[in-house]
């Protein structure tokens, strides 16, 4: 069964920055397109960034260049480091594992090629 678990969310002003954290238990991510989203009560949920078995990232447009993602296979954990932070990146963060079909670097952000899921961790930015 595998299990992954978010942390390392919480409030901070604009311009500040957070590490989330996604611990993987079950699987190996190295083997897997990785990926966080972004829930907004009221919105659909949105790709933010992912990674590929090959190390390759793809980003949504509004992150780029802010954000950045990595793993550290070692300790079979993904991030995902925010910088630059605006009040409309505050939303639950949330990380999945894609299907093996999944074309990491399409950037579709397609819920439906993702299988495994974390509970989240909310960021607050605040103005």
């Amino acid at each position: 069964q595998v299990q992954l678990v978010e942390s390392g969310g919480g409030s901070v002003q604009a311009g500040g920055s957070l590490r989330l954290s996604c611990e993987a238990s079950g699987a190996t991510i190295s083997k897997y397109c990785m990926g966080w989203f972004r829930q907004v009560p009221g919105k659909e949920r949105e790709g933010v960034a992912a990674i590929d078995s090959d190390e390759s990232t793809s980003y949504a447009d509004s992150v780029k260049g802010r954000f950045t993602i990595s793993r550290d296979n070692a300790k079979n954990t993904l991030y995902l480091q925010m910088n630059s932070l605006s009040p409309e990146d505050t939303g639950m963060y949330l990380c999945a594992t894609a299907r093996p079909w999944y074309d990491c670097s399409s950037g579709s952000w397609s819920q439906a090629d993702f299988d495994y899921w974390g509970q989240g961790t909310q960021v607050t930015v605040s103005s």
